[in-house]
């Protein structure tokens, strides 16, 4: 597959199309080859545009219309009490992105709006080259570990990592892509369409004549761009993506029917067919609602298409809106603040955006009374599930990318450290441990128990094929051989973003959590590539953005 690299894609940028194949706003019909691409802020210039830069443009707070969905951040629980968690995978990066906008426009801890820090989502947002890789015929590989809660010294912290196999690009399935693109006059600022056209461009560039791309506009009506083109036509792609404008209304309610339909025509047996969104999210005509968008996109996923979704822009989006149709269309919500973001999303981690290896992943996590008295799972807000929704394969739940890391946190304290959930206690694994006497003897009482002797907890995992209806289980028993003395990197950066996110959004949960405290973290650290990089930059700043 013609993928292209980051040195290419961003410092070439939009004259890859330019000038390899030809495309781009003005672009004529017989345009050459150039020997060697022209700098990209002259190319993105000489097409009609102001370059905003390798990083975007981030918006500031005047007249601000941002919608978030409103999250209640749950405390601790008692095993006793509620022995089973029950969450849905999380693919979605979108957070962080978006977070790095505000910060860099200036916005302190108390201008974060309320619902946009959701921690999972930070901590996915980054790599983790310390996960198991997938073993036998398994989908993925599964990691658990223990160490000491950074923020709160009565804790433990368990982390839960899954990863994904990578897909070699030239193994890569056929793809039906349909590119849904808003191009509503809220889209006319430049960190909206000029930078959702470049982002489509890139990924044009990454594509063969194996796969067949639709491209479908919306405003005030929709409009069938292109149909069913061969994925090397890249300058006909290019040129219909640089020829768009903006202006009208948002009917994207239309648009997605529309999208779906195509998907639908030229759906590929066994290859990925997927609608991919590109919006600020501020849907004004039609289904506008949250509710009224959630199932339209439930009705239309049936259809075995998937669903992604970009985010664009700054002082109007409608995040809550683009995580919902996300979510309930079995596809994933990214936000897209720079070129540099487009490449990371749209290239650099092609399989895990654009294809699905496992739908409908739940987690269910089994504490075991004898050794754990209380957990609280950080962030996954909006994908908790009841215990009764884990064997439901009826319930929705996340799908999972080629290549894709995934973690999971919680904070546990054990019997050590302390001086129900809806399933009958006698179909729990470590039912045995519930009552008076049986609980005294296994925590280290007369009978001289040793908690180290004993599991802590269960991780079950429930998934189904990308194709299929039920679902297939697999369970990992956790015990005292996952606690590490010395935490690997991985583990210590994703407990600071952790810890990161807590200070953020100011959570009643932070404990000793502070941005100090997680730049002393960073400094001990190797950051070994540019995101962790930049990760401590952005801590750095908000800390100043927050005492200015």
């Amino acid at each position: 597959m013609k993928r292209k690299g980051m040195a290419r894609v961003l410092g070439i940028g939009m004259a890859v199309c330019l000038s390899m194949a030809g495309c781009g706003k003005n672009a004529a019909e017989s345009a050459e080859p150039a020997e060697e691409a022209p700098a990209f802020d002259t190319a993105y210039e000489e097409n009609g545009y102001e370059w905003a830069g390798e990083e975007g443009i981030a918006g500031g707070t005047e007249g601000n219309t941002e919608e978030y969905s409103q999250l209640e951040e749950t405390g601790y629980a008692s095993v006793y009490d509620k022995p089973l968690s029950t969450f849905s995978a999380d693919v979605d990066t979108a957070s962080y992105s978006n977070l790095r906008r505000l910060i860099r426009s200036g916005y302190g801890i108390a201008d974060i709006p309320e619902g946009a820090v959701r921690i999972e989502e930070m901590i996915n947002y980054f790599s983790y080259g310390d996960l198991k890789e997938p073993e036998k015929k398994e989908p993925f590989g599964v990691t658990t570990q223990i160490m000491p809660c950074p923020w709160n010294e009565e804790a433990q912290l368990l982390r839960v990592g899954l990863r994904t196999e990578k897909i070699d690009y030239d193994d890569f399935p056929p793809s039906n892509l349909v590119f849904l693109l808003d191009v509503s006059g809220s889209m006319y600022a430049e960190d909206k369409l000029p930078l959702l056209q470049d982002s489509f461009a890139v990924l044009a560039e990454n594509l063969t004549e194996k796969d067949r791309v639709s491209i479908v506009t919306y405003a005030g009506d929709d409009t069938i761009v292109l149909e069913g083109v061969s994925g090397d036509k890249t300058k006909e792609i290019c040129r219909a993506l640089f020829d768009l404008e903006a202006g009208g209304s948002t009917y994207g309610s239309k648009g997605i029917k529309t999208a779906y339909r195509l998907a639908e025509e030229y759906y590929i047996d066994g290859g990925n067919n997927r609608v991919i969104l590109a919006t600020d999210g501020d849907l004004n005509v039609g289904l506008t609602s949250e509710s009224q968008l959630e199932e339209l996109i439930t009705e239309k996923k049936e259809s075995g298409v998937f669903l992604s979704v970009l985010g664009f822009g700054s002082g109007n989006i409608k995040d809550n809106k683009m995580e919902t149709l996300a979510d309930k269309g079995n596809g994933n919500y990214a936000y897209i603040d720079s070129l540099r973001e487009a490449n990371k999303v749209l290239v650099e981690e092609m399989g895990a955006t654009l294809l699905t290896v496992c739908k409908d992943v739940k987690f269910q996590v089994e504490f075991n009374p004898a050794v754990v008295e209380e957990y609280r799972l950080i962030g996954y807000e909006n994908r908790r599930l009841a215990a009764k929704d884990f064997e439901d394969d009826t319930k929705d739940a996340g799908e999972i990318g080629a290549g894709y890391c995934m973690t999971a946190l919680y904070e546990i304290v054990t019997k050590e450290n302390v001086g129900g959930g809806g399933i009958p206690r006698d179909q729990l694994k470590y039912a045995d441990f519930y009552g008076e006497e049986k609980e005294k003897d296994g925590t280290g009482g007369e009978n001289g128990g040793n908690y180290m002797e004993y599991e802590w907890l269960t991780v079950s995992i429930r998934y189904k094929e990308p194709e299929g209806t039920e679902s297939k289980l697999l369970e990992y028993p956790v015990d005292y051989a996952s606690y590490v003395e010395e935490p690997s990197e991985d583990f210590l950066f994703a407990a600071a973003v952790a810890e990161f996110g807590l200070a953020a959004m100011d959570s009643r949960y932070k404990g000793e959590a502070s941005l100090q405290h997680v730049e002393e973290t960073l400094e001990g650290l190797e950051l070994d590539d540019e995101y962790k990089a930049e990760f401590a930059e952005l801590v750095g700043e908000l800390d100043r953005n927050t005492r200015d």
